[in-house]
């Protein structure tokens, strides 16, 4: 009787031209946003560090960079929990602890989130520019609300003293 309805109930949305998601495809998005979630809630996550995440089935890959081993550790464990998820391939690096890398982030912090035009961003719970520098090289991750931002950010993250090379990774929100 259920599979009948079932049955019935996909011919009907398909009839009107919606259509259902196969259990599959909820399913992973639902992991998707679990992820996501225990990802951003994790006590070390900050600005200065980036993951990233992709979901295929009940499998998770995370990628990366992260300032402390104990993100790593405790984004894998973070994951592994998740209902669901069968496996875990980690892929997150850790950034060398450098004090040269550690002021040219917090420089580049400095020149971006405080500036009166970007400052609005440093308001908001969840940082959406992520600063990731290694020997110098500093690669700008995340949202933005719009291209004059991402401009301006790229802008004042080029002039800091000591940036050997600037990757802009920003996205502007649709």
């Amino acid at each position: 009787m259920k599979r009948w309805l079932l049955t019935a109930a996909a011919c009907l949305l398909a009839g009107s031209g919606i259509r259902a998601q196969p259990p599959e495809k909820h399913a992973t998005d639902q992991i998707a946003r679990e992820v996501r979630h225990e990802l951003l809630t994790l006590p070390y996550y900050e600005v200065f560090d980036y993951l990233t995440y992709r979901v295929e089935g009940s499998a998770v890959t995370l990628s990366g960079e992260v300032t402390h081993p104990e993100l790593k550790t405790a984004a894998e464990a973070a994951v592994k929990q998740i209902e669901g998820v069968r496996s875990v391939v980690d892929h997150i690096a850790l950034l060398p602890a450098s004090p040269s890398d550690a002021r040219l982030r917090l420089a580049v912090y400095v020149a971006t989130y405080g500036n009166l035009d970007l400052n609005q961003y440093a308001m908001r719970a969840i940082a959406p520019v992520h600063i990731i520098a290694t020997n110098g090289n500093v690669t700008l991750e995340g949202v933005v609300d719009n291209a004059m931002d991402k401009t301006q950010f790229f802008s004042q993250a080029s002039g800091v003293p000591g940036v050997v090379s600037l990757t802009d990774h920003l996205q502007v929100a649709p």
